[in-house]
């Protein structure tokens, strides 16, 4: 549950940032270029913060 709660945080994110960058008359390619780039961070850090301890060690 936390994991989609972090993930929907960050896709906002994701979002707020992309309309900033098309406002200030970025290049789409770049907007996208950066969309895949936060959007692999942000699974990244979600997984690395809500993952469970190894319970057999």
């Amino acid at each position: 549950m936390s994991f989609g709660l972090y993930l929907v945080g960050f896709v906002v994110l994701i979002v707020g940032l992309a309309i900033g960058a098309n406002m200030m008359n970025v290049p789409p390619r770049w907007i996208g270029v950066g969309i895949l780039v936060l959007a692999g961070l942000g699974i990244l850090s979600g997984v690395a913060k809500t993952r469970g301890r190894d319970s057999s060690r």
